[in-house]
């Protein structure tokens, strides 16, 4: 079951899961409200839909034109559909927020950034801004009732799933019932008490629809565990707190989100880069090397991703925007990414496969987890599919240009021969420690003379060439089934789950 989800979501982006899941819920509560489920009726939702998506469409289109900025239809889509679902519905008497919120989310992706990174939440910042301008304009986060919740938390772990923000997420969920069982214990000490507080929690508020989809977002939550515990936290603290003000505002779930967004900025890297491409190689005959010229010197750690965008013409269903780890390394001069072509492939595929030298493309979002410790002589053990190799050609290189001593075995699993790239940067970095064993999975394709291993990584496999299997700790990356298969071998093994460490990309889509 696991694996059929699974391979659903490797199928489309992050962004176009959000905006299903999000198009699934107005089509929910339309269809709701035909039987009176809903507090408002269906034709009220549809008009307020259509409104807000075409002041959006509208306003990102103006705001796009005098900035020169690239524009995403996948993003202004997301961020009206989702105030349609926390402001007033009831049409017309909605149509001045509703206008009002649409206009000021799109300005708020163009005015309300540092250096072109966005500090907050579009959607949140617009609903916060109207309320303060107006105070008559309150958002009531609508579909938070006990009618949408199996399809807003069905989705939303879905999404969560694809994100990879399970931990954020529990975080966030913990510390806020802890929080409210104390506020409740501390006004009427009633267990009874807090029972019904627990459930009107649960069942009666936003809360799965504000965790799944305002708080993960990622362009506006810390790229890494650490800082996404405390932003978890710090939300939960103010989302929780009943009646509380700051600086005279009243902190609404819209204004608690506002607030964690600037810890966020302060603590992530903030880097929108229109890099243009310098060099393109081919490596195996699926896969390209692209090399950028980088404007400025750009601070990242070996293994990190970034997130690329490709504006394109008739884009399918998996967008214009993906992750891909970067191969380079921060002592080299320019960001490398290696590129696996698949047949058929996607619309941002062929635009990529189509990219020239000279030609430009945006890298935000540097974020990742994915990296060596801080400790060089720890045991590891590095597990690389295919084009899975990249992060693992950042941490070798930036190893073997500052000459660290190391004691890393690499697990290089390729279909055919051919399909070996980045050989020179790994024999290299045998003198520091590193030593490669290379696997071919085309039993039919195996050369006469191959001295390598065949098939993928078994129990056997490690044992053997890892003798001190069981005191190291495992990277893996490649494809997203692959990993996941690795990592249960793993764990099979009595390998604990803390010392196994996945790259992954939330936006991760294979072709």
């Amino acid at each position: 079951m696991i694996n059929t989800i699974d391979s659903f979501l490797n199928k489309t982006t992050m962004y176009r899961l959000t905006l299903y899941y999000l198009i699934m819920l107005v089509g929910v509560a339309t269809f709701a409200g035909l039987f009176g489920l809903m507090p408002y009726q269906p034709l009220d939702i549809i008009l307020s839909t259509l409104l807000a998506v075409l002041i959006c469409d509208i306003s990102n289109l103006v705001f796009s034109k005098f900035f020169h900025a690239t524009t995403n239809t996948e993003s202004y889509l997301i961020t009206a559909l989702i105030l349609v679902l926390i402001i007033p519905t009831k049409f017309p008497s909605n149509v001045s927020f509703l206008i009002l919120a649409s206009g000021f989310a799109m300005i708020s992706k163009y005015l309300l950034t540092v250096e072109k990174k966005h500090i907050f939440n579009p959607a949140a910042a617009a609903v916060a801004g109207v309320a303060l301008l107006s105070p008559e304009h309150i958002a009531t986060w609508w579909v938070g009732t006990p009618v949408m919740l199996p399809f807003v938390f069905a989705g939303g772990l879905l999404l969560v799933r694809k994100i990879e923000r399970e931990s954020l997420v529990s975080v966030f969920i913990s510390v806020y019932l802890i929080l409210v069982a104390l506020f409740a214990i501390f006004h009427t000490g009633s267990i009874t008490s807090l029972i019904t507080t627990f459930k009107d929690s649960l069942l009666h508020t936003a809360l799965f629809f504000f965790t799944f989809v305002m708080l993960t977002e990622p362009i506006t939550s810390p790229a890494t565990k650490k800082h996404q515990s405390r932003y978890s936290a710090l939300t939960a603290l103010l989302y929780a707190t009943p009646q509380l003000h700051l600086l005279g505002i009243v902190v609404t779930p819209e204004v608690a989100l506002c607030i964690s967004n600037i810890y966020s900025y302060i603590v992530n890297p903030k880097y929108r880069l229109s890099l243009m491409l310098r060099n393109k190689l081919r490596l195996s005959p699926d896969t390209f090397a692209y090399i950028f010229d980088t404007p400025d010197k750009i601070k990242y750690i070996p293994g990190q991703y970034m997130e690329w965008t490709l504006p394109h013409d008739n884009s399918d269903n998996r967008g214009d925007r993906r992750y891909f780890s970067l191969a380079s390394s921060p002592t080299e001069q320019n960001l490398i990414i290696a590129v696996k072509f698949y047949v058929p492939s996607s619309s941002y595929k062929r635009a990529l496969y189509n990219l020239m030298p000279n030609q430009k493309i945006i890298a935000a979002q540097l974020s990742g987890d994915f990296v060596m410790p801080d400790n060089p002589q720890v045991p590891l053990v590095f597990i690389a599919g295919g084009v899975g190799v990249a992060p693992f050609r950042s941490m070798i290189r930036y190893i073997v240009d500052k000459k660290i001593k190391c004691n890393i075995v690499l697990f290089f699993i390729n279909r055919t021969i051919q399909d070996i790239y980045f050989a020179d940067t790994l024999a290299e970095s045998e003198k520091y420690g590193v030593r490669t064993v290379y696997s071919l999975t085309d039993t039919a394709a195996i050369p006469q003379n191959w001295k390598g291993k065949v098939g993928r990584p078994t129990p056997e496999m490690i044992k053997v060439e890892v003798p001190d299997w069981g005191n190291r700790t495992y990277y893996i990356s490649g494809p997203q089934l692959m990993v996941q298969s690795i990592e249960n071998m793993l764990k099979g093994m009595g390998i604990n789950k803390g010392n196994i460490k996945t790259d992954f990309f939330p936006g991760y889509a294979e072709s």
